[in-house]
């Protein structure tokens, strides 16, 4: 992957992280953008852009920046926050600084990097399917599950709105993975997610833009 060039977001831990160190293992080169860099980020061969806060247009505005020129042929919307909400006492401001980072900060990215996306390139949106509506058995998580549907049907129609530039957009649930996100229970590790979803990237063609994929390879409801 030596004339690859990767943007991961939320780069400085977890699946972020994970995703800059296997990509430039592979020989691509990675930017990593994050609001702050850990010291494991800064071990990585990869470019870091730090001071990105996707949740404001400032910061994306500063991504682009740092970007100007540069083509980009993955693009990994990974950055998301994770918030939990009670019913009875809902924190309506954290419900909407959810859907500022988790719907909207992937779309400003895609949005202002367009001109960096060549014929062929990839769009990765890292979703959750607690973004399901057929999938929500459980209920609660109401930032989380609305800001994540949302960011899926964003995804739809970038991929509608691409398809003439040969750009595919994947649509990309990780699986439970035990990042701080979660308190560091899961099913499966950074690693082994990253690993998976790059996988479903290598996948992603112009056959299969705008569909909800989970990390091991099944096709999930909306």
């Amino acid at each position: 992957m030596s004339d690859c060039t990767v943007l991961v977001t939320g780069a400085n831990r977890g699946i972020g992280l994970a995703f800059c160190k296997h990509y430039s293992d592979s020989g691509a080169t990675v930017y990593a953008a994050c609001r702050e860099a850990s010291a494991a980020l800064r071990s990585l061969n990869v470019h870091t852009i730090e001071g990105v806060d996707i949740g404001s247009s400032q910061g994306v505005d500063h991504l682009a920046r740092a970007l100007q020129d540069i083509p980009i042929h993955i693009l990994i919307n990974n950055a998301g926050v994770l918030r939990n909400e009670v019913l009875g006492d809902i924190d309506y401001d954290s419900i909407i600084q959810q859907f500022h980072i988790n719907a909207l900060g992937p779309l400003r990215v895609s949005e202002a990097l367009l001109g960096n996306l060549c014929a062929g390139a990839k769009i990765a949106f890292i979703t959750s399917r607690m973004g399901s509506i057929a999938d929500n058995t459980s209920g609660g998580r109401y930032g989380y599950r609305m800001s994540k549907c949302a960011l899926n049907i964003a995804g739809v129609s970038l991929a509608h709105d691409l398809k003439d530039r040969e750009i595919a957009v994947g649509i990309f649930h990780p699986g439970l993975v035990g990042t701080d996100m979660i308190g560091g229970h899961g099913d499966i590790t950074p690693d082994e997610a990253a690993l998976r979803l790059k996988a479903r990237i290598d996948a992603l063609n112009m056959s299969n833009t705008g569909t909800f994929w989970h990390s091991n390879g099944d096709v999930l409801p909306w």
